[in-house]
Order: structure tokens, then C-alpha cells, then sequence
């Protein structure tokens, strides 16, 4: 079987899949962190190859919830004027997302995290799922969205929520208080291990697999 993991460049998912049999490629403009085997290019060069499955984390500076207050100039409060070069990155953000989705593979998975809702409405679907790190044996808060398609919904692997609770707020939330360095965008976006072999095994299970489904 073969998948694709498109904009990655952290070969986590890639390789939790290798790992588990499948002939998986991941790909980003720029070159793989891990070696493995890894497409440096545009995706748009190898997406419509006869994928079995693709799970996709498309770029969301300009989606993400966590940045939506800087679509607007405050400035001249109480009156907010849009900030349209970021509005228009948006957009292209979201059409991107949205070659993802309407891709035909019939096993797909596309992750973001909280997207704020001008985003949603362009989509025009919400998530399909809601994870965190803590459910996959991390002691850390990362809401995580999955949009899904032909997949089930990731069954929690190891929960470990009230370990976490018992950390300050900064040890259980170190991407959010992660200061700035170069390599900052690439740790943020990365897959936690947990939620990346979660994946493998549930998504790679024999029962999860009629071949009519396929690409």
C-alpha cells in the first residue's frame, strides 16, 4: 500500500508508517529533517499519483485560531479595518486545504490545528475529530484538528491527562511559550510520536482496509 504525507518534513508520520509496512513517502519544499524516502518539490508534482492513502498537514499561519486577531488593524479603535494582504493569505491557505480535500483518494486525513472561523466557513466543512497530545502519552495541551475521510476517528492510545494537570501551564503548553528561533515553525508543526503511530497502527489495521475502497 502506498501513502503519501504531504507537507512533512519531520518524517514522523512517514516513518511511523514505514514502520508498520506501508511503501510511504512524505513531502515538503524543503528537504526531509529524518532521512527516508522524501519528495522535495512542490506537492502539486506527485498528488494525483495512485495514492492509497493521504494524510496531509497543509500550512495554517494564516487559519490557525491563535493568530485571527492580526487579520484586523485596531489601530484606529473602535472601528477594525482588515488587513488584506493577510486576509488574502488566508484564502490561498484555504484553497490549498481544500485540493486536499477534494482530492479523490478515498482514505484521507488532513490535520490543522484550531482554525478560527473565517476559515471554517471557507472550507465549508468543520473537523472531523478533536485530539490532544495527552491522549497519546504526551504530557503536553496541543489541540490537534483531523479532518477525515474513508478513516476512522484515532481511538486514545494512553491517556494521561492527570499526570499533565499536575505540571505548570508552561511545561504542558511548550509549543504555545516556545520562543522565537529559527527552527520554531518546523517544532510546532512536527507530529507528536504518540498521535503518529496512533495513526499507523489504527489507520494500517487489516479491518480498516477494503481494497474497493482504494484510490
Amino acid at each position: 500500500m502506498k501513502a503519501l504525507v504531504a507537507c512533512e518534513r519531520s518524517g514522523t508520520v512517514r516513518d511511523a508508517l514505514i514502520r508498520h509496512g506501508w511503501d510511504a513517502i512524505s513531502c515538503d519544499i524543503q528537504e526531509s529533517i529524518a532521512e527516508g524516502p522524501h519528495y522535495c518539490g512542490d506537492v502539486m508534482d506527485i498528488l494525483y499519483e495512485p495514492w492509497d492513502m493521504i494524510i496531509a498537514h497543509p500550512p495554517c499561519t494564516f487559519s490557525a485560531h491563535s493568530g485571527v486577531q492580526h487579520l484586523w488593524d485596531e489601530s484606529k479603535k473602535p472601528e477594525k479595518v482588515k488587513v488584506e494582504e493577510r486576509w488574502e493569505k488566508m484564502r490561498k491557505g484555504v484553497e490549498f486545504f481544500n485540493i486536499f480535500r477534494d482530492h479523490p483518494c478515498k482514505k484521507k486525513c488532513i490535520e490543522q490545528p484550531i482554525l478560527h472561523g473565517y476559515a471554517i466557513d471557507l472550507i465549508g466543512v468543520d473537523y472531523t475529530q478533536l485530539i490532544q497530545p495527552w491522549m497519546f502519552g504526551h504530557l503536553e495541551q496541543k489541540g490537534t484538528c483531523l479532518w477525515l475521510y474513508g478513516l476512522d476517528e484515532l481511538v486514545p492510545t494512553n491517556n494521561v491527562y492527570k499526570e499533565m494537570m499536575k505540571l505548570p501551564e508552561s511545561e504542558r503548553q511548550k509549543m504555545f511559550w516556545m520562543g522565537p528561533s529559527e527552527e520554531r515553525a518546523n517544532l510546532r508543526s512536527k507530529t507528536y510520536d504518540g498521535i503518529a503511530e496512533a495513526m499507523a497502527e489504527q489507520w494500517t489495521n487489516p479491518r480498516q482496509l477494503n481494497i474497493m475502497d482504494f484510490c
